[in-house]
């Protein structure tokens, strides 16, 4: 095993009550690409700070390797004295590191470099400050959310950067299958404390709950000691004074440990709340454009929406997915073209901007709507501080301003407000972002179970695979132009889709490339036939290919039960198995009917 680089052992750290971390630890070695995961809250980004040496611990040790670089990737950028981005992120180099580097990492996040500083978004901040910590390869690279504001083809641009990189990384992200695909350790900062698993993000779960499990069961047979001595003490047989006053101060450490012990944070509790059904039909546009200026954003586009969809919509930043998205829900008329909206719809909306949010207003203001103790909840009234409990907020933080709320918390109060309300028709633009992990599962799980409509934007790729019943896409990933598809499935299933779609377009087109010396002719001893066992297997193919497609749609009712994973996770397993292996055989029959049917048409000329 080589030596660490950098080691924080032991650390504490408080800001007045009770301490953010206690007793935390981090190592890091050459090559290791550890993602730092735990709750919104449970002191990740401080942790990373301390490492960076942008924060000082009250007590632990911290070493740095005296050779090693660090580079911390910035929440807020700091552009004073940077009159253009290509600058700001060359700064970051040392004496030997090579400028081009600069300039090629730029392009890959969607900046010319020759942008103004001043004029930035916060996602283009966060861009412009992601190229300046990578371009000189440190030693170390300390990354917290580096996937927030990019979009899925840059973030799958990064993966493939990261998983490549010389520099030993540590993440903090929201996103699975980010943390799955280049993670190969993992630290839990829970409590205070962290714990390291020397295996990736994708086994990290499983660990997490053994370890919760085993723990709850130390404190049984805690439970179980104390009960015991206590008896002991009351009703045993009186010995020595020496060895009952032994007895007696384990006794007391055992329930002092005992009231002392701090379980898991729970998890986020709740519900949707009723509302009146909507019609079957909830949106229907036909053929609805928009351009600005000469750019054409959608161009002729129809779909229909009907009650119970889970829509999402992806594509680069820019494509137009919030455009597409607001003609779809009536905020924007289109140039051309009809939408309508069904009947009884109520709407909600968590906006990836958090424009909704008063950052005076306290959170039990923004909850009740300025009404008092009290909001209404599925019929019901609930007092503002139990609800708020629901989703991990604390009683005394009622009366606290929102601007003291982290990224995840703001997040978080949206969802409770959002909740709270009646809604049929659920419009999430962004939703995943700066949302922890178990937060994450619930609004999964709403998501999958709500009795209404979804529409959502996402670039989360694992949470649109868990939820979409449909995805809609550009036509054109890589150039936008304004066309736009609806995909069936979630985005893997998008992905495969286009696959398919574009090996059958090169198919087409090198059948039409042909020769036509090449065809066979229709006179003469010349003439060629397709064979008995080519005939036989064009008619029948379609019948397989259908019954095929029954024993996946069969699979699919069973599997769209949001409770069976849960439930019967053995099941689960076996039907995605199986699915796998009858949409693999689809397309393999797909592709042989096809040839045939091509090669049929030029034996017939």
């Amino acid at each position: 095993m080589a030596p660490p680089i950098l080691k924080l052992d032991d650390i504490f750290l408080s800001f007045g009550g009770a301490p953010l971390l206690a007793g935390a630890g981090l190592q890091i070695e050459p090559g290791d690409k550890i993602c730092l995961v735990g709750r919104n809250g449970s002191g990740k980004s401080t942790l990373l700070k301390i490492a960076a040496g942008l924060v000082e611990a009250q007590s632990g040790e911290v070493f740095r390797h005296p050779s090693s670089t660090v580079r911390y990737l910035e929440q807020a950028p700091d552009f004073a004295g940077f009159n253009t981005v290509q600058a700001y992120a060359e700064a970051g180099l040392g004496p030997g590191d090579d400028p081009y580097r600069v300039t090629y990492l730029l392009s890959h996040l969607g900046l010319s470099g020759d942008e103004d500083p001043r004029m930035l978004s916060g996602g283009e901040s966060r861009r412009a400050a992601l190229a300046r910590v990578m371009a000189p390869e440190p030693d170390i690279l300390l990354l917290d959310e580096p996937t927030n504001h990019l979009d899925l083809p840059t973030i799958e641009w990064l993966e493939g950067e990261l998983q490549k990189t010389r520099s030993a990384l540590v993440l903090i992200s929201h996103d699975r299958r980010f943390l799955e695909k280049v993670s190969t350790a993992t630290v839990w900062l829970d409590r205070g404390t962290s714990r390291r698993l020397d295996r990736g993000f994708a086994h990290f779960e499983a660990w997490r709950d053994q370890v919760l499990e085993a723990e709850e069961l130390e404190q049984h047979k805690l439970g179980k000691s104390i009960e015991r001595e206590e008896h002991w003490l009351r009703y045993g047989v009186t010995a020595r004074r020496k060895r009952n006053m032994r007895r007696l101060g384990e006794l007391q450490t055992m329930r002092s440990n005992y009231r002392g012990h701090k379980g898991p944070q729970g998890t986020v509790q709740a519900t949707v709340s009723d509302a009146q059904e909507s019609g079957k039909l909830v949106i229907e546009a036909d053929k609805i454009t928009k351009s600005f200026g000469e750019r054409a954003i959608v161009t002729p586009f129809s779909i229909r929406v009907h009650r119970g969809d889970c829509i999402g919509l992806v594509g680069p930043n820019g494509a137009g997915k919030t455009t597409l998205l607001k003609m779809l829900t009536g905020q924007l008329s289109p140039d051309s073209g009809i939408v309508k909206l069904g009947t009884n719809l109520e709407i909600a909306t968590l906006d990836q901007k958090r424009e909704d949010l008063d950052p005076e207003d306290t959170l039990a203001n923004y909850l009740t709507d300025g009404r008092g103790e009290n909001l209404l909840v599925n019929g019901e009234q609930r007092h503002v501080t139990g609800y708020m409990k629901e989703f991990l907020f604390q009683p005394e933080q009622a009366r606290t301003p929102i601007r003291n709320l982290s990224g995840g918390e703001r997040a978080r109060l949206m969802l409770a407000r959002i909740l709270s309300r009646p809604t049929n028709l659920l419009i999430l633009d962004e939703p995943t972002n700066d949302l922890d992990i178990e937060t994450l599962d619930l609004l999964q799980e709403i998501v999958a179970g709500f009795p209404g409509t979804v529409i959502l934007v996402s670039h989360d790729r694992d949470f649109l695979d868990r939820t979409v019943t449909s995805t809609i896409a550009p036509a054109v990933p890589d150039a936008p132009d304004g066309r736009w598809i609806e995909y069936a499935g979630g985005y893997s299933d998008m992905l495969v889709q286009r696959k398919g779609a574009l090996e059958e377009r090169k198919r087409a087109e090198k059948a039409a490339e042909k020769p036509k010396t090449q065809q066979p002719t229709a006179s003469g001893n010349s003439k060629v036939k397709l064979s008995f066992k080519q005939k036989f297997a064009l008619e029948n193919l379609p019948k397989e290919m259908a019954k095929a497609e029954a024993e996946i749609a069969k699979r699919e009712q069973v599997m769209a039960d949001p409770n069976l994973f849960t439930r019967d996770p053995a099941a689960f397993n076996r039907l995605a198995g199986e699915m796998e292996k009858l949409r693999a055989s689809l397309t393999d029959m797909e592709e042989e009917w096809l040839e045939l049917e091509m090669l049929r048409e030029e034996l017939e000329g």
